[in-house]
């Protein structure tokens, strides 16, 4: 979409006013907002129609709602406009201070744990600068990392591609989780071998979720198969689930002690044969290899993994 937001005729202005229409769902309100008179805002969005052959909207006494190809334009002119603001910010005058505006998707087992001390950490030590953290599985943050939505995301067991820069920051062992029963007081319980992993009926996530492929990866090595009785994306879903049902999961310790129902579950680790791989999900930082770092994200880089290790590792350590 970049390739062709090159070569055709779309400028800067049409997409502003396309996004703002779309956002707002009114060419009355998108008017007003940018002060720009009503027949003039949709002979731009008109023309923007007819360079691309097909309509973006769907007009009625209402207002506008986003066809297919709307809602395709609409997410690369969200990413078009984030980078021109970006560029500017970049550009600016910041008297050796990192300025600008970073984003950060983050998943949301992690999400949990980490924001309140990410923010904190962000705005002691780049007082100048604004973050903003979206909350996203894997496949959807590094989407909305190609597009240029979000500057760095923090993803789970990523697979190397030419598009991004990887690098590796912490392994979270996995652990089968139930509802706790009886007397027992501790969070970590006995640990358990993967045929008795293959025995429970699980809640897990759909293929291709880095959690999922990863566990039926180390079964299959072992010559078995998941029982596998609801999929569910959702970690907190996935929780009440085993709270409620006969169900088990399998989860990172900072999955539970995330959703402050700790006291709620059991948590055992899985031994895997000698000379096996541990049974773990690799975070990673991921940052666009196609566009240039700016001083705010080379330096927010390191301190994002550094929290990491620290939030995240000593809940595994403790």
């Amino acid at each position: 979409m970049v390739a062709f937001f090159n070569a055709g005729h779309m400028d800067f202005k049409q997409i502003q006013t396309f996004v703002q229409v779309a956002e707002l769902g009114s060419f009355t309100r998108a008017a007003s907002v940018l002060r720009v008179a009503q027949p003039a805002l949709s002979r731009q969005v008109r023309a923007l129609e007819v360079e691309l052959r097909q309509p973006l909207f769907d007009r009625n006494g209402r207002g506008v709602t986003l066809t297919p190809a709307g809602q395709r334009l609409l997410a690369h002119g969200r990413g078009i406009l984030q980078q021109l603001e970006r560029a500017r910010l970049d550009l600016e005058d910041t008297r050796g201070a990192a300025a600008g505006l970073l984003s950060i998707g983050l998943p949301p087992s992690v999400s949990r744990t980490l924001t309140a001390p990410l923010v904190e950490s962000f705005r002691e030590r780049f007082p100048r600068a604004t973050l903003s953290v979206v909350e996203g599985l894997s496949t959807y943050t590094l989407e909305w990392l190609a597009q240029g939505r979000i500057d760095c995301a923090v993803v789970y067991n990523a697979t190397p591609a030419a598009a991004f820069d990887l690098q590796p920051v912490l392994e979270e062992p996995l652990f089968l989780v139930s509802a706790r029963r009886g007397t027992a007081r501790t969070l970590v319980g006995r640990p358990l071998r993967l045929a008795e992993v293959a025995a429970h009926e699980l809640v897990i996530p759909s293929r291709p979720h880095a959690l999922r492929m990863r566990l039926e990866m180390a079964l299959a090595e072992a010559g078995l198969k998941p029982r596998v009785g609801l999929e569910i994306e959702s970690v907190p879903a996935i929780l009440d689930l085993v709270q409620r049902h006969p169900l088990h999961a399998v989860l990172s310790l900072n999955a539970i002690r995330g959703s402050a129902r700790e006291e709620r579950f059991r948590a055992r680790p899985i031994t895997l044969p000698a000379g096996a791989a541990p049974l773990a999900a690799t975070l990673w930082v991921a940052t666009s290899a196609q566009r240039p770092r700016g001083p705010l994200l080379e330096q927010a880089v390191p301190l994002l993994s550094q929290l990491l290790c620290r939030h995240l590792g000593m809940a595994h350590s403790s």
